[in-house]
């Protein structure tokens, strides 16, 4: 009782989670035709996901993967680099990613493994930029929610309705309606359309 005493001194119960450094194993299931793709050609990605993570990972024939280390840390990028691989994004959802290429109409970010997407240049920033260089830069880390696909399943992202510091949602104004994406070109101002003339006429009529 005494020993129990001098322990309470120091904690008092059993932690929430193991300490940093202790050695622990954790367990994903992933989809059996994933198997490959996390291998790679000749176990080409699965050595490059352990060389930068630090972690071991032992693959089952069943999809189970376990990943191994003494660091918290080298878990979890192992973690997010098999699930980047195995798993679709989800719509809603808000991630972390990197610019990777700029275009005049907005910029593409990769943010789910190997995924990229697009943020139009409407969706940078709340007051459309005149660039979209105005906003981001290629290599610059943002925070992008995932609207959703188009009608050729290309991936729709949004920057500015996500806090760039915090990456959590801002949240609309009552009444306000939802986000709608753009994907067309920026509008060209002043530009003559052509075809129709002023005061809304359509040309002289035949008598």
């Amino acid at each position: 009782m005494h020993i129990l005493g001098e322990m309470a001194k120091s904690i008092t119960g059993a932690r929430e989670e193991l300490g940093e450094h202790a050695p622990r194993i954790e367990t994903i299931k992933i989809p059996t035709d994933k198997i490959r793709e996390v291998i790679g050609t000749g176990g080409s990605v699965i050595r490059e996901i352990v060389a930068e993570s630090g972690a071991k990972i032992d693959i089952s024939d069943d999809g189970t993967v376990k990943i191994a280390s003494s660091n918290r840390e080298s878990i979890d990028k192992a973690m997010a680099r098999i699930k980047g691989i195995t798993q679709e994004p989800e719509v809603g959802t808000i991630y972390k990613g990197k610019i990777v290429k700029i275009m005049e109409f907005g910029a593409f970010v990769n943010f789910f493994g190997a995924k990229d997407g697009l943020v139009h240049i409407s969706q940078l920033s709340n007051g459309r930029p005149a660039t979209v260089g105005e906003v981001v830069k290629e290599g610059q880390e943002v925070f992008v929610k995932l609207l959703g696909f188009d009608d050729r399943g290309k991936t729709r992202l949004s920057m500015k309705i996500v806090d760039q510091t915090t990456g959590a949602e801002i949240p609309r104004a009552e009444g306000e309606p939802e986000e709608v994406f753009e994907s067309r070109p920026p509008r060209r101002e002043g530009g003559d359309r052509g075809g129709r003339g002023g005061g809304g006429g359509r040309g002289p009529r035949r008598g």
